[in-house]
């Protein structure tokens, strides 16, 4: 193969910067990398970015000679765009920092101090990485696929690759020096050491034209101000799980991202990284103790957010009217709960509570405390309802989440773990899985299985949001608002009817009341259910889709960008409502006072009721919460207690609403409580019934049909009932 001319390849990368352009609608030419010239040249950025897209218009050789060897063409680019910026320079730059005055002074004494014939030692010219201030950064070719973590292996050594995988570390941020500049005691002249390896061995005699005639022996001291720092952060990727081969653990890979590449990633983030795989150059006694064996890295190019499921990147672009359109029709709240995992039949009440689970509620910090807007749902039922199905659904569809089992999660996996961080050797504190899905969703299944010990972590985060932490030398709080979504089954394998619900549910009651709700799911035989049930999953069975619906489920990717925006919205209970509220309360208090087997009943309760209204107001994308959203609200929390009440069909014959609606009107009169005795105010009776389940849809039919039966009767302006 010939020998390749690069100073020819650097005059292509000069032409291709100068004479790259695109058309705009108006059929101007537009000069991309020109204009993006003039802004590095006035410092109004920083980076550029080479798209090698369009390098391929121009030059399809010049691409392939890019991605094998990559480090080498980074630096043929940066000189060809360091010599064009003059060209590109319109004004003189006002915003001066001290490492233009050291260029500009530099430069002075240059023409000042020798005459043209003098030749200088190289180590005292001037290294180009010190005068330049702008970063060179390569996009790769779309027709690139990203590999896995595992497939990059010596042959990639030196080319442009792309990867993609999770973020399981990032270090923090912290300068690098780039060049380290001496100056020397002797004869005060400068001495520049460009720096490659993340070692370096100081220089100490001045190699001076000077200091070397007259022997001098002057020594050499490093000048911070004078050196050139840069942003360096290392990340740790780990390759995604369901691209591990079978028995093996998922492989990991340092990144190493410099100056406007660094912050772009946290851990917990699913990432396509483009960069340059290259061995790591250690020296002196490091090299000794790694013996025979070298490191390999990647340097970080450009990093892209991917979505979780699909190989796309995060759509952070708006919602189109039509779409909108397509979501908010008629009916929408049914359409988008269906939405949710639409292959598993039935359990509509509880898609409903995980679609709000996503939204979630308002959080607010009135000064210095602070309420939580997250909702947390447990579902508890008897095998085989489709719990852990539910669960990894959601796990797929949330932006930001993370799926732990019970056994397998310790207390300190799911909270933090302190480690001894192997670049610094300082003790360092490691997320576990509720760390990483701050402000997401952590999947934790088979939540009665867990080990009392470690069941205790997850009550701080909770209710506080927080997890606090005084281990080997280290206090900290660290942020954990994630909403949870736990699977459990109860105590006994399956439900069982004649022990009482706590026996059943046997969860400590400080973590029962800090869930928002608690479904618990009983699979009772009923012919009709069973019979579609067993069609629904034969169906799915033989053509891997759900049966056909009278609507279309909405796609994974539009369902993501609408509860996006949803979280954008910020509703607030209006005045109107706060009385109703605090009345529904303490009817919700008083039926639990009187029977005695229902669930726990606290404060907790009014707060759920308002977060799950917030979140309903924000699926409307209204700014306000209404009375519907409240008393949805309310029926949600009424449906997720209602499969635990015993079964009164196997005992009497099954009483339709109206006739109970009947019997709850006929209570408020006799306690006097809605009027005087035999008269009843309707919207005090309209609430009692809302507060136990029913629509007011309901509550007007009753209504109708007992007055007709002329058992009460109903004012004109229908807002007493009255008993005959």
């Amino acid at each position: 193969m010939a020998r390749k001319d690069y100073a020819a390849e650097k005059e292509k990368c000069k032409r291709f910067l100068q004479e790259f352009y695109t058309e705009d609608d108006n059929g101007k030419k537009v000069f991309k990398y020109g204009a993006q010239l003039v802004a590095l040249a006035h410092r109004e950025q920083v980076s550029l970015s080479v798209e090698l897209d369009d390098v391929a218009e121009e030059d399809p050789e010049l691409v392939e000679s890019v991605c094998e060897n990559a480090k080498r063409y980074t630096g043929l680019f940066a000189d060809a765009v360091h010599e064009l910026l003059p060209e590109y320079k319109e004004r003189d730059v006002v915003a001066k920092d001290s490492l233009d005055v050291y260029i500009e002074h530099r430069l002075m004494m240059e023409q000042r101090g020798r005459d043209p014939a003098d030749t200088r030692d190289p180590r005292n010219q001037y290294p180009p990485e010190l005068m330049r201030r702008f970063e060179l950064y390569f996009k790769a070719p779309s027709t690139s696929k990203p590999k896995v973590v595992r497939d990059i292996r010596a042959e990639s050594i030196g080319h442009l690759v792309a990867v993609r995988g999770i973020v399981t570390r990032a270090t923090e941020v912290k300068p690098m020096m780039a060049v380290a500049t001496y100056t020397c005691d002797q004869c005060g002249a400068e001495t520049y050491q460009p720096i490659q390896s993340p070692t370096f061995m100081p220089l100490i005699m001045c190699p001076s034209q000077e200091c070397v005639t007259n022997k001098s022996g002057g020594r050499l001291y490093l000048q911070t101000r004078g050196s050139k720092f840069v942003k360096f952060q290392e990340l740790r990727i780990q390759e995604h799980s369901d691209q591990v081969p079978v028995g093996n653990i998922p492989r990991s890979m340092t990144v190493y991202t410099r100056g406007e590449n660094t912050r772009l990633a946290q851990p917990g983030d699913h990432v396509a990284i483009t960069g340059i795989f290259l061995p790591l150059l250690r020296t002196g006694f490091l090299q000794a103790a790694q013996g025979l064996l070298s490191e390999t890295y990647l340097e970080a190019h450009s990093i892209t957010l991917m979505n979780k499921s699909e190989d796309d990147e995060l759509g952070n672009e708006e919602l189109t009217e039509e779409e909108l359109r397509s979501i908010t029709e008629e009916g929408f709240y049914e359409k988008l709960a269906g939405s949710i995992a639409p292959e598993i039949y039935g359990h509509e009440d509880v898609k409903k509570a995980l679609l709000l689970l996503l939204v979630g509620g308002v959080e607010q910090a009135p000064k210095g405390m602070k309420i939580r807007g997250n909702i947390n749902i447990c579902l508890m039922g008897d095998p085989g309802v489709a719990k852990s199905q539910l669960l990894s659904y959601i796990d797929r569809l949330a932006a930001r989440s993370q799926y732990t089992t019970g056994r397998g999660s310790s207390g300190v996996g799911l909270t933090a773990a302190v480690m001894k961080d192997p670049l610094t050797g300082e003790m360092t504190l490691e997320g576990g899985a509720l760390v990483l899905a701050d402000q997401g969703i952590c999947c934790i299944d088979e939540f009665d299985k867990m080990a009392d010990a470690d069941r205790t972590a997850i009550h701080e985060v909770m209710e506080q949001q927080t997890i606090s932490i005084a281990k080997a030398g280290i206090m900290t709080s660290l942020n954990a608002r994630c909403s949870i979504l736990a699977a459990a089954n109860p105590a006994y394998g399956r439900y069982n009817p004649r022990k009482s619900i706590e026996q059943n549910i046997q969860l400590p009651a400080a973590l029962l009341s800090r869930f928002d709700l608690l479904w618990l799911i009983q699979d009772k035989p009923d012919a009709d259910a069973d019979l579609r049930l067993a069609q629904h999953i034969t169906y799915v069975h033989q053509h891997s889709r759900q049966p056909p619906t009278h609507f279309t489920p909405i796609d994974m990717k539009l369902m993501r960008r609408y509860i996006a925006l949803c979280k954008r919205r910020q509703p607030v209970v209006p005045e109107s409502l706060a009385d109703y509220i605090t009345a529904a309360y303490v009817e919700m208090r008083k039926e639990a006072r009187v029977s005695s087997d229902t669930t726990f009943t606290s404060a907790r309760t009014l707060l759920s009721i308002l977060r799950l209204s917030t979140a309903l107001a924000r699926l409307r994308m209204m700014d306000t919460v209404e009375k519907e959203d409240v008393n949805e609200a309310m029926r949600l929390m009424e449906m997720s207690k209602d499969s635990l009440q015993p079964d009164k069909s196997s005992t009497s014959r099954a009483q339709r609403p109206a006739d109970i609606i009947f019997s709850l009107v006929r209570e408020l009169a006799t306690e006097g409580r809605g009027g005087s005795g035999g008269v009843v105010r309707m919207a005090e009776a309209e609430q009692r019934c809302v507060s136990r389940g029913f629509t007011p849809a309901q509550f007007q039919e009753a209504l109708e049909e007992y007055e007709e039966l002329n058992v009460w009767q109903i004012n004109q302006a229908r807002t007493r009932i009255t008993f005959v």
